[in-house]
């Protein structure tokens, strides 16, 4: 059976808890849950572990083919010393003077000795090799899991994008059109409806004809967004007739200050709040 008590995973092999640490996203399993299945002391039979000539040896081999910055010289003096009856080695130890990646040392809560998946394996195997194929067993179980788990959030991840496609195909609606060059060129006796083509991309009357149910006029069905837009284009407008700029350039670039600020303000969360 597997377990997922965040930030922690664990998995339970024989009536035993095993705990999984995600480190630099590579997984650590604690081989002080492991030792436990040996004996309640599990720091002993760790250390017991790491007197063994061939654990050296495997660690070294190990770090050297992973670890760039492994300090070789001071696993030399380790594997030199290796089996005597005097030799005592930790893993904080091991850690410290060779600058291992393989181990992991942890303190409070979770703490205790955790070690990189290949290590532990074989750590397991030292125990028991019926535990170390139990505990092989259920760890791929748990990938499997979450390899499940990851194929959903794709799914769903997919599913929002989508649905952001679907809402930007809605926005895109609101966004004025530019203005053909027709419209550029045609003289609008309403300064109001010069504001409408540049925003609405359409005249008063011509939103009339498209819409012979509804009550009101174009403004009146406007959102939030367009009001704003207009608002600033009606003042940019009115700077651009004391200017002395022709009609027919006015509306192009009112048309462009529209798309512009529409299209900020459609993404603009403040602007939503007000709504």
């Amino acid at each position: 059976m597997v377990v997922i008590n965040m930030p922690r995973k664990t998995i339970n092999v024989k009536d035993k808890k095993i705990t999984i640490m995600h480190e630099e996203k590579i997984d650590y399993i604690s081989i002080t849950d492991i030792a436990k299945y040996k004996s309640g002391y599990p720091r002993d039979v760790i250390k017991n572990w790491l007197r063994n000539r061939n654990t050296i040896e495997f660690l070294g081999i190990w770090e050297s083919l992973y670890n760039p910055n492994f300090k070789g010289v001071e696993f030399d003096l380790f594997k030199k010393q290796s089996g005597l009856n005097s030799f005592v080695l930790t893993p904080k130890k091991w850690i410290e003077k060779t600058n291992a990646i393989g181990l992991i040392s942890k303190s409070g809560r979770y703490g205790g000795t955790y070690a990189h998946k290949d290590i532990a394996f074989k750590f397991a195997n030292w125990i028991s090799v019926e535990f170390e194929l139990y505990i092989v067993k259920e760890f791929q179980r748990l990938k499997e899991n979450e390899l499940k788990s990851k194929e959903w959030n794709l799914k769903r991840t997919l599913s929002k994008i989508n649905y952001s496609i679907h809402t930007d195909a809605i926005k895109d609606k609101l966004i004025p059109q530019i203005v053909t060059k027709k419209q550029s060129q045609f003289v609008y006796a309403n300064e109001a409806d010069l504001l409408n083509v540049a925003l609405f991309n359409k005249t008063a009357s011509q939103w009339r004809k498209q819409n012979p149910d509804k009550k009101g006029n174009i403004r009146d069905y406007a959102t939030l967004e367009q009001l704003v837009v207009l608002s600033n284009i009606e003042s940019i407008n009115a700077l651009l007739i004391h200017q002395e700029f022709p009609q027919s350039e006015r509306i192009i670039e009112l048309n462009k200050v529209a798309i512009t600020q529409m299209s900020s303000l459609i993404n603009n969360k403040q602007v939503k709040k007000l709504e």
